[in-house]
């Protein structure tokens, strides 16, 4: 596939997803990261302590990607993934737990949430996972 002048870069919001990353990375000729001194300029990232992931963010767009902790609702909104995704985690991080953790990201200007599970939330993110957290 022949590049169309765009840099594209493959990150990596938690372990489990990394499975793919090499192949696409040569098909797109991206780049790889989960370090933020090599993150493309306007990404950020967003630890979520205890819950084994790094979400990112596209401040420019208002835009979240989280990887398994929020998926889509079925009904064009969020949830918190089941207990059952996150048993494997040293920390002991349950439902709750985990709905603390992320009860910060309520600070940023959330328009768009692009899950990896289910359908993305365009319109309306922030209030999307503050009812997801509730």
């Amino acid at each position: 596939m022949r590049r169309q002048g765009q840099r594209v870069a493959i990150l990596t919001t938690l372990q489990f997803h990394s499975r793919s990353r090499e192949e696409l990375a040569a098909r797109y000729c991206a780049s790889t990261s989960r370090a933020k001194k090599t993150l493309p300029q306007g990404v950020e990232t967003v630890p979520i302590r205890g819950a084994g992931e790094t979400m990112v963010w596209l401040p420019e767009h208002g835009a979240l990607i989280p990887g398994d902790r929020l998926i889509g609702d079925e009904h064009g909104g969020l949830r918190v993934c089941p207990d059952s995704c996150l048993r494997y985690l040293s920390s002991g991080m349950g439902g709750p737990e985990l709905r603390e953790a992320l009860h910060p990201l309520l600070d940023l200007p959330i328009e768009m949430v692009l899950v990896s599970h289910g359908e993305p939330v365009l319109t309306g993110g922030r209030d999307a996972l503050a009812k997801a957290l509730s």
